[in-house]
């Protein structure tokens, strides 16, 4: 299609909205504007490659934004909805100081618009130069009550320390690249890390392009309070109920409880168990005995969950070598373990604690073994007062057992 004639036909330029959901009352809490054109041949076309273009004037490009946003401020003024997502180039949005943007919002201000239901949403993605400039714009643009949303956080260029400087309302983060049955362990690591660092700055967490139950299930599960995507409710020239998926969800989320369930209860049973075999353990066991023969006999006791053995002290110096088993199922010490400290290791002070407040044996979440790179839990106990005895468990034997995946 040709730019220029999307230009001479801007009243062919329609706008979608498509609903955003929260998790706390399942009910649509705003709608993300995007722009369509309607040809004469009644043809809907989506615009994104439009703003997309480098070789499109920045002049058609503001224009453009513009229109879509004063066609839907319109529908939107006649509604009771929450919030309205307009979505704005940064760049653009720098050039002009965000005045052609706020000139749009006072017009219909007049007419009974709240600023405090407008979320001005940006990509982080074109957020590159000028970024102490931009943060003070969008600080300013916040005192009149306009939130602000980055969208496409962590992709390509994206750090954490830009979402840290701009402090956005909102932080979206796409879900389009988990296949229906491919759930990547590392992404879910990266997003439980910008969830939390969210949190932290005060900001909620969107996920879009939701587009299967397996997308929900992991927007879900990684701390995701709004939700998009085709499997909710694709975008649409007419604002959706506010109920339109809270039946849907409602149903969803029971099954997500009662997997979270099953899990919790696994991972409970399998702690209680390994506890009570340490416990007929250690009866043959003294604690007074050399580090290495120690972890020796509790490698061999469990031999069939265990693949590798160490202990520490409780500052996190590893007092023993690692005990590991081999392909031919043969444990061997090896010494370069000795001495090094574990401490930096998150939460690792944190359980010391909950081992000595316990007086049992807990087990690891999930992670990534940096020598073997495949998921493992790690289940410590308290040998003593001061040294603290690591076991480590394999994907294969986890993958045996529901639900500690």
């Amino acid at each position: 299609m040709d730019p220029l004639n999307i230009m001479l036909n801007l009243e062919q330029v329609i706008p979608y909205y498509q609903p955003i959901i929260s998790a706390d009352t399942q009910l649509v809490i705003g709608y993300e504007v995007s722009a369509y054109y309607k040809s004469d041949e009644e043809d809907i076309q989506d615009l994104d490659w439009f703003f997309n273009d480098d070789t499109i004037p920045d002049e058609f490009k503001i224009e453009l934004t513009t229109i879509i946003h004063q066609k839907a401020i319109e529908d939107f003024i006649k509604t009771n909805h929450s919030l309205i997502f307009l979505k704005y180039n940064a760049k653009l949005l720098y050039k002009d100081n965000g005045e052609t943007f706020l000139r749009l919002l006072e017009t219909y201000a007049e007419k009974g618009l709240d600023y405090k239901k407008i979320v001005l949403e940006l990509k982080e993605t074109d957020i590159m130069e000028e970024m102490d400039s931009l943060r003070h714009l969008l600080k300013y643009l916040k005192t009149f009550g306009i939130q602000i949303a980055l969208d496409d956080v962590g992709q390509r260029n994206g750090n954490l320390e830009r979402l840290v400087s701009l402090k956005p309302n909102i932080v979206k983060l796409d879900v389009q690249f988990l296949k229906e049955n491919e759930l990547p362990h590392l992404y879910d690591d990266v997003h439980l890390s910008l969830s939390k660092l969210s949190r932290k700055i005060g900001a909620t967490l969107l996920f879009k392009g939701v587009s299967t139950y397996n997308q929900l299930n992991y927007a879900w599960r990684n701390g995701g309070r709004y939700y998009q995507g085709s499997y909710l409710k694709p975008a649409n020239p007419e604002f959706a109920r506010e109920d339109c998926c809270k039946k849907q969800i409602q149903r969803d989320f029971q099954l997500f409880v009662s997997f979270e369930r099953k899990k919790l209860k696994a991972q409970v049973e399998l702690t209680n168990w390994i506890n009570n075999q340490f416990n007929t353990i250690l009866q043959n066991i003294n604690s007074e005995e050399a580090y290495d023969q120690i972890i020796t006999k509790v490698g061999h006791a469990c031999h069939e969950f265990v693949f590798r053995v160490y202990m520490t002290n409780e500052e996190g110096v590893q007092l023993s070598s690692n005990a590991e088993k081999d392909h031919n199922d043969k444990w061997t010490l090896h010494e370069e373990g000795k001495e090094k400290n574990w401490s930096w290791r998150p939460y690792f002070f944190e359980n010391i604690a909950r081992m000595n407040v316990e007086k049992r044996g807990i087990l690891s979440d999930l992670y990534t073994d940096i020598t073997r790179h495949e998921q493992i839990r790690t289940f410590s106990f308290p040998l003593t007062k001061t040294s603290y005895i690591f076991l480590d468990i394999p994907y294969d034997y986890l993958f045996e057992q529901e639900g500690l995946l």
